[in-house]
């Protein structure tokens, strides 16, 4: 019963529209201008710069507090030897706020494409997905610097964070960083490899339309709006 409510609730927290509720603010139905999207790439186009980095928080921290909260009140913060039962109930709680953000109940079940709202439910699985997290950060800051382009950024994200927690699965097996990497296996491992790979290709399908307008040479780079006029 503790596990379905946090569930519920971890959705039902992820499912706030921000971007959407930060251009209603502004006297903007955001479905109807740029892409058309909610999420906070689309809004930043709209309104700038500003509520680009307000929406991509505020979103991240709807990821970032349920599953973290989950994790603190169950005692699972802070420990690399959980049960495989213990981690899939824990990744069942960080997998509810990134459905709620990209399938909206309040607008048709549309929403955004998971990015910053799956960002912020890695940091809270920690420490093992909080690595990843921060790899799949670093990961999109490099791509973004060097291209300009956020969809081509998050895509390449998205693929890298099940990568990580690959690699930090054969490193502590090479007996390499914290003992309990090595002790841990796969058996307690593979929740977090197969629910990062889900979430990688929900991102990823998210971005379908992204793709095509890549490799047709015409995605458009990251350009906010001049506020100040």
């Amino acid at each position: 019963m503790a596990l379905a409510l946090s569930i519920l609730v971890a959705a039902l927290l992820g499912s706030v529209p921000t971007g959407f509720l930060i251009a209603r603010a502004r006297g903007i139905d955001l479905r109807t201008r740029g892409s058309g999207n909610i999420g906070a790439t689309n809004l930043g186009r709209v309104l700038g710069r500003n509520a680009f980095v307000l929406c991509f928080t505020l979103d991240a921290l709807k990821g970032l507090v349920p599953t973290l909260a989950y994790g603190l009140w169950g005692g699972l913060a802070g420990r690399l030897d959980l049960p495989a039962g213990d981690v899939a109930a824990w990744l069942g709680v960080m997998l509810a706020p990134v459905l709620g953000h990209m399938f909206c109940p309040w607008l048709g079940f549309k929403g955004g494409k998971g990015v910053a709202t799956g960002l912020g439910a890695l940091l809270g699985v920690a420490p093992v997905l909080t690595i990843a997290g921060l790899g799949g950060l670093a990961v999109w800051l490099a791509v973004f610097k060097a291209r300009g382009i956020v969809s081509l950024a998050s895509i390449a994200a998205a693929a890298s964070v099940p990568l990580v927690v690959a690699a930090l699965l054969l490193v502590g097996r090479a007996g390499v960083g914290p003992r309990a990497w090595g002790t841990a296996t796969l058996a307690g491992w593979w929740p977090y490899l197969v629910l990062t790979t889900a979430l990688a290709i929900f991102v990823i399908v998210r971005h379908r339309a992204n793709i095509a307008r890549l490799r047709a040479g015409t995605e458009a780079r990251f350009r906010p709006p001049d506020t100040r006029r």
